[in-house]
């Protein structure tokens, strides 16, 4: 049995596709959780197991060393994944092969702008646009493909439905607005299908698909002072490597999975919360705890932990319920903050939960951040969402935010009117 450890940071999709395929094949795939994307794959250690230190990585308990998430994932397969017969387990590798050299490039030169983890220039708009025209000619011959099928391949998922949504999980969850997906209805009936796959969720949680993308040139805007700060920076870098010996070259895979990688690094820009007092609580390990751990220890992990001098817990409950309707619809609300407030990860963690069904539903949420105060207030970037939620400060000494606290970290009960716990959210 082809157990072990993977190596990877938080949300690759790359990473994914083995997981999912550990969860079909019943492997024991255990990702390492001291994992740190730019440190620990740089070590002298590690590179000497993985040349390069790309990540996923994969150590067998057997000794085997593998790159590359398709190959773990092709590794980690039973048969049914990896195809039956000679003809299946060629169709495989040929959807594989599509879904890296036309799904990906075109996602990723679309949803990279979007995200603002590549600079916003003529060329990038270039690129931007033809990476949309990209997309549809690769969705169509999805789509026709897709016409009289359930699956890639077979009657059954293979690894070839894996990769492949996989490879398209940014652009439906950040670019493909309903309008653009609307011709490719196949495409979007197989996509729902795999991704709510019992063994699929149990790795991506619940997928909410793109409602509304953001415009590439705002992304840019918004962060433009950020970006000439940036600049002067690598300017300042360039003139002190003009007369240093010359490096060698990132290849474009390496620089290609740092940027992806970008997705869940620390935000290396001034943090508004470091003019306050670090305290005792430790936010990172926590969150840690709460990822790995059952409720019945994180929590009790957080109260032994928590700092009331230093770190305060809210109470925030969305003002406009009467105007909610369909659940998905509110589920990209909470999203759509989420992703707004990205840059203050770092200092807090929230627990928001959607309690009700289609048009009679509430989202409120439990959070906790560094200082205080309303933590929105410190910075501009994250003032957009905050004022259509009421807040309140809980007292951390009290049996009902302890009460809180358990619900909405457990994901459980009723709101206050009744309505059953639908789904939820975390901010970490």
């Amino acid at each position: 049995m082809a157990a072990g450890t993977l190596y990877t940071y938080t949300d690759n999709f790359r990473a994914s596709k083995a997981l999912i395929a550990a969860q079909y094949s019943g492997v024991e795939l255990k990702v390492e959780k001291n994992f740190v994307f730019g440190e620990t794959n740089k070590t002298k250690e590690f590179q000497q197991k993985f040349p390069g230190g790309k990540v996923p990585a994969f150590e067998g308990k057997d000794g085997q060393l593998l790159q590359d998430g398709n190959a773990i994932a092709f590794y980690v397969s039973n048969e049914q994944l990896k195809g039956k017969t000679d003809i299946e387990k060629a169709q495989v590798l040929q959807w594989i092969g599509f879904a890296e050299s036309e799904v990906l490039p075109a996602g990723c030169a679309w949803v990279f702008p979007i995200l603002g983890i590549i600079k916003n220039n003529p060329s990038t708009q270039e690129a931007f646009q033809r990476a949309k025209n990209d997309m549809k000619v690769t969705l169509t011959i999805l789509n026709s493909h897709l016409q009289t099928r359930t699956f890639l391949v077979g009657e059954r998922v293979t690894l070839a439905d894996i990769v492949v949504a996989c490879n398209l999980l940014n652009p439906y969850r950040y670019v493909m607005d309903p309008d653009y997906r609307r011709p490719f209805a196949n495409v979007n009936r197989w996509f729902s299908t795999v991704i709510n796959q019992p063994q699929v969720k149990a790795v991506l949680g619940d997928i909410v698909l793109c409602e509304k993308p953001a415009n590439a040139s705002a992304v840019a805007q918004s962060s433009g002072d950020a970006g000439k700060k940036k600049d002067e920076k690598k300017q300042e870098k360039k003139e002190k490597q003009k007369s240093a010996p010359a490096a060698k070259e990132k290849e474009p895979e390496e620089e290609l999975d740092a940027t992806e990688a970008l997705l869940a690094a620390e935000p290396k820009s001034k943090d508004p919360f470091d003019s306050m007092s670090k305290g005792t609580f430790n936010m990172d390990v926590f969150k840690r705890v709460y990822s790995n751990k059952d409720e019945s220890k994180s929590i009790p992990f957080f109260w032994s932990k928590f700092d009331p001098e230093n770190y305060s817990i809210w109470f925030g409950e969305y003002k406009y319920a009467d105007e909610l309707s369909k659940v998905f619809m509110s589920c990209n609300l909470i999203t759509g903050m989420f992703q707004r407030l990205d840059k203050m990860r770092k200092q807090a963690f929230g627990s928001v939960c959607l309690f009700g069904e289609d048009n009679n539903s509430t989202i409120s949420g439990v959070w906790v951040w560094r200082g205080q105060d309303l933590a929105f207030t410190l910075s501009p970037d994250w003032q957009i969402d905050y004022e259509v939620y009421d807040w309140k400060k809980l007292d951390p000494k009290s049996e009902e935010t302890k009460a809180l606290v358990q619900q909405y970290f457990s994901w459980a009960g009723t709101d206050k009117d009744g309505r059953k716990f639908n789904q939820g959210k975390i901010f970490k």
